[in-house]
């Protein structure tokens, strides 16, 4: 009758002590408690945030040159690149549908035809947080030729090919040019 509560302790000793040992000694770091553990998060919403981060890098902000030369080149920056120019395609007319088996819509043998319009400089202007400034302004016009597939699958199956779709986007790319000293010296306090 003795043996059955001093088993008991025993147990309980060796459960308390393995459970002190391992993955949660303090060896471990810092913890952050209940947010310790990863939350998931829906494709859709991390293709959105990818999206918005890579619009924010690589096309949101202005870029700011240095002074026009002189003699030097006056031509505008980089033509939009075919990225850009489908990005604007999707936030102008995006592709409807997807809904696979029941409806899609496809875009194939995609062809981009990208024209300057114009390209001209305004006169010099103080910019806030940038000081005095030249606005360049490029301006383009973007053709794209495409084959539009539809294909429908329910109620009843059937698909439809337009080989003549295009679609015109005009996109500007505006930069600044510095004006004056640029290089303001040690002894000018930047």
């Amino acid at each position: 009758m003795h043996r059955t509560p001093t088993l008991a302790l025993y147990v309980l000793g060796l459960l308390a002590i393995a459970t002190a040992l391992g993955c949660h000694a303090d060896w471990t770091g810092p913890s952050l408690g209940m947010f310790n553990y990863p939350i998931p998060v829906s494709p859709f919403l991390q293709d959105r945030m990818e999206e918005n981060f890579i619009h924010q890098e690589r096309y949101a902000k202005m870029p700011i040159l240095g002074p026009l030369v002189p003699g030097g080149p006056t031509i505008g920056m980089d033509p939009p690149s075919e990225d850009e120019v489908m990005r604007a395609l999707e936030a102008v007319r995006p592709v409807k549908g997807g809904w696979p088996m029941l409806h899609e819509v496809q875009r194939k043998n995609v062809r981009i035809v990208i024209e300057p319009i114009a390209d001209y400089i305004d006169p010099v202007r103080v910019y806030p947080l940038v000081g005095p400034a030249q606005l360049h302004h490029v301006h383009y016009k973007c053709t794209v030729y495409f084959t539009e597939v539809t294909r429908v699958g329910w109620p009843i199956p059937y698909t439809t090919v337009n080989e003549d779709c295009q679609e015109v986007i005009y996109i500007d790319k505006d930069h600044l040019h510095m004006v004056g000293n640029v290089d303001p010296g040690p002894g000018s306090g930047y």
